[in-house]
């Protein structure tokens, strides 16, 4: 289980895990509850890479990053660092 802290974000936390380069498991702490669940449930088994090209950069109003955004970059940075 991966454990990344958000910036810029309602959420505060985002932990999942990245098996067969696949996501799973997402799970926010804090923020907009019933969106961070229906993220949750709609990238699960999805391929990390395509979920990075689809979510990064995504914004939130005014800030220049979301949650998924931030979902992005913590996947991104998991495979960076392998």
């Amino acid at each position: 289980m991966f454990e990344y802290k958000t910036q810029g974000t309602c959420s505060t936390k985002i932990q999942f895990d990245v098996k067969d380069n696949k996501v799973y498991n997402v799970s926010f702490e804090n923020g907009c509850q019933g969106n961070l669940t229906g993220i949750s449930t709609l990238v699960e088994g999805m391929d990390a890479e395509e979920l990075i090209r689809k979510l990064k950069g995504t914004p939130c109003g005014f800030r220049k990053t979301s949650c998924p955004d931030q979902l992005a970059r913590a996947v991104e940075s998991v495979l960076r660092d392998r």
